[in-house]
């Protein structure tokens, strides 16, 4: 060390900085963090091991059958031989390319949303939930051009959880916004049926709402209408995450200090436009995280669908383990299903963390 060298040059203690100081303040603080951080080590020894033995180390996933494999590891071979069940269900699998480039529309139609020169972005949004149900419908059901007609039952897999999803998300946030201006409308009639609906849809569990829409919705429709299992559950399944949607945007709308209210009056906007350029662009700033739940509850929820006669991605992999071929290999497949629900719901979860840090929900200072 040079002989002339101050305090303010000598690098600092290897405790305070790096890996080492890391440890101290996350793991090891206090006497108690550090016997809690004793114990998940030594719990994490003894799960963990047996758990990588059982899922990787002596795992199977050679073969065609279940002969193949063994019950001291994981039979990766019912998920190799039945992938394309549990993606696309009953779809037929000729015909599954029309559901690849359907996913292939979704996400190029999507993309423009994320551009930061985009003008209008909420009239092309507005037009993409209005052209995609009806480009979707002709693709994936077809019966024209050629094309292979494939019935709504056949839909199933992941498939049919992204577009029973993708629908209910799509269509929960404006009637959720309705539903919570409604509820809060000086209009007594108005205040009164968006109240009724809210309470009636959130003192129900889903699957009471989806086996009336099953059973009642036909009832609304003149004779000689049909409306399949599939249009009848996302109908079921907007209106009650709708619902959800209203209560959520409602606390965020009480959380704008009323002079946002008198501001927009002084400057002579109408009521629609005080709530669409002012009111609610900030409320729905406030309530991200609570709008993200209820898009991850509602993604969940769609396994519910099962009752109606449709296998989502959990009803394929309950129909996998019920057959014959595959008896005795459920954990495979649940834990397959499992992984696939997780990882939509993760994405969802840090894309809501990206978009609160972007706009900066959390009021820091």
């Amino acid at each position: 060390m040079a002989p002339h060298a101050t305090a303010a040059e000598l690098p600092p203690p290897r405790t305070s900085v790096g890996p080492l100081a890391w440890l101290k303040q996350n793991l090891f603080a206090t006497p108690k963090d550090t016997v809690l951080t004793i114990l998940v080590v030594l719990f994490l020894l003894w799960v963990v091991p047996p758990l990588l033995r059982w899922a990787i180390f002596d795992a199977t996933i050679s073969g065609t059958t279940r002969d193949v494999c063994t019950f001291d590891g994981a039979c990766w071979t019912v998920i190799k031989m039945r992938f394309g069940q549990l993606i696309y269900g009953l779809y037929p699998p000729e015909a599954r390319w029309r559901v690849n480039l359907m996913a292939v529309l979704v996400v190029l139609s999507l993309v423009p949303l994320f551009l930061p020169w985009l003008k209008q972005k909420l009239l092309y949004g507005a037009g993409v939930l209005i052209v995609m149900p009806i480009v979707a419908s002709l693709i994936l059901e077809g019966g024209w051009g050629g094309l292979q007609q494939v019935e709504t039952n056949l839909w199933g897999g992941l498939f049919l959880t992204l577009l029973i999803s993708f629908v209910g998300i799509a269509a929960s946030l404006p009637i959720g916004i309705l539903l919570a201006l409604g509820r809060r409308s000086n209009m007594p009639i108005i205040k009164a049926l968006c109240v009724t609906l809210i309470e009636i849809v959130r003192g129900v569990p889903l699957i009471t709402v989806l086996f009336m829409a099953s059973v009642m919705l036909p009832l609304f429709f003149p004779p000689g209408w049909s409306i399949d299992k599939l249009t009848r559950a996302l109908i079921g399944v907007s209106i009650f995450s709708g619902a959800y949607m209203a209560e959520v945007i409602r606390g965020g709308l009480q959380a704008i200090p009323k002079g946002q209210y008198e501001a927009a009056n002084a400057m002579g906007l109408s009521y629609w436009q005080s709530m669409g350029l002012i009111i609610l662009p900030q409320a729905l700033r406030l309530v991200i995280p609570g709008i993200v739940n209820t898009f991850i509850g509602l993604f969940k929820d769609t396994s519910l669908v099962l009752i109606m006669g449709l296998y989502d991605l959990l009803g394929i992999a309950r129909m996998i383990v019920a057959s014959p071929e595959w008896l005795g290999r459920s954990i495979e497949t649940y834990v397959a299903a499992g992984f696939g629900f997780w990882i939509f719901c993760y994405a969802m979860s840090r894309y809501s963390q990206r978009l609160e840090r972007k706009l900066h929900t959390g009021h820091k200072h």
